[in-house]
């Protein structure tokens, strides 16, 4: 078993990580941790999400320095649903001793730290994890995840647009026209923490960050061109809704275009094609991505709908994809039900 704890329990993502490997087969989730001054220190993490009662009941345990620096040595894997400030500074104490760490927050995705000043707003101080963490994009960098001593686990909005377009860019279909990307977050995605941005009283649906935002130059690295990205937030708790717009080089025909993405998924259980555009509500509660997607080889345009929910693949079922590589399990352990050969189960 995979001596497990996660910091940042208390929130949406950290409760959905709990909900997971309190139930895998494969880990033992032995601790959780909040920040010493959370609201939810002491507490039960079934007393902050009710739907945990009976499924894990350990307690919220305020984290501290001394703590840090012994569950590097006790804990084989190490879930940081933090702030990206919080494991920026803390990612010193806690990689390359026993534990694998599973980063949630964007302090590692960007290899660049200028471009990381840029939007996070403050000096990347740890170049040696930031330059080591591996990507953690579960159906296309499997065999770095499976080496890497920190893994910084995709943003949601970067998992639903990469799984749309890295089939066409592997497959050297796109040109050098930017494509375009509109998606559509829930209101989960803001956090945990109450405020007037996320109150569904306030919330309608809106444009935010244009041009500006920090998923933006994440989808950028590693989809290996530049894209224009428009993040919208929608009155509803949760899920991703991705329309993606984009050129393809001339003379592409469907039957390359079919190849591209059916090589890319042809065995990725957490990716689903779709023979029509999917909705939210195919998705939500699940660990998938469903993709669609249809081309006009006249025009040479192709517009590619994804869906997931922003804090199962987007976040916490990702990680634990990520997880199951590191440590060797099926990718979908601990995700998607299996059926023996009797049909059970």
């Amino acid at each position: 078993m995979i001596k497990t704890c996660i910091i940042g329990a208390s929130g949406y993502t950290g409760a959905e990580l709990v909900d997971i490997l309190a139930k895998h087969p494969g880990f033992s989730l032995e601790t959780l941790y909040v920040s010493e001054h959370s609201a939810d220190a002491g507490q039960l993490v079934s007393q902050c999400h009710a739907n945990l009662i009976g499924v894990c009941d350990l307690p919220l345990i305020p984290i501290n320095d001394e703590i840090l620096a012994q569950i590097a040595l006790n804990c084989d894997a190490i879930f940081l649903a933090t702030p990206h400030e919080a494991s920026h500074d803390w990612m010193p104490v806690l990689a390359g001793k026993r534990a694998v760490i599973y980063d949630l927050s964007g302090a590692f995705r960007i290899a660049d730290k200028n471009v990381f000043a840029k939007y996070y707003g403050f000096e990347h101080q740890c170049d040696e994890w930031r330059e080591q963490a591996v990507y953690g994009l579960a159906e296309w960098y499997p065999q770095q995840i499976t080496e890497a001593s920190v893994i910084a686990v995709p943003g949601c909005y970067p998992t639903a647009s990469l799984t749309g377009l890295k089939p066409l860019a592997s497959a050297s279909l796109l040109t050098d026209t930017r494509p375009i990307i509109n998606a559509v977050s829930g209101v989960s995605g803001a956090g945990r923490k109450a405020s007037m941005v996320n109150s569904f009283c306030e919330v309608s649906l809106q444009a935010y960050g244009i041009l500006s935002h920090r998923h933006q130059p994440e989808i950028e690295a590693y989809l290996g061109q530049p894209i224009i990205f428009t993040p919208h937030l929608g009155n509803f708790k949760r899920g991703i809704l991705a329309t993606i717009t984009a050129q393809l080089a001339p003379g592409t025909t469907q039957a390359q275009v079919d190849a591209a993405f059916t090589q890319s998924y042809a065995d990725t259980p957490c990716v689903r094609l779709r023979e029509r555009a999917p909705k939210i509500d195919d998705v939500v509660n699940t660990p998938f991505c469903d993709v669609f997607y249809q081309y006009d080889a006249e025009s040479q345009y192709i517009v590619v709908t994804t869906a997931i929910d922003n804090v199962l693949k987007g976040a916490a079922a990702q990680a634990v994809q990520c997880a199951n590589l590191s440590q060797q399990y099926p990718i979908s352990a601990g995700l998607i039900p299996t059926i023996n050969h009797k049909g059970e189960l």
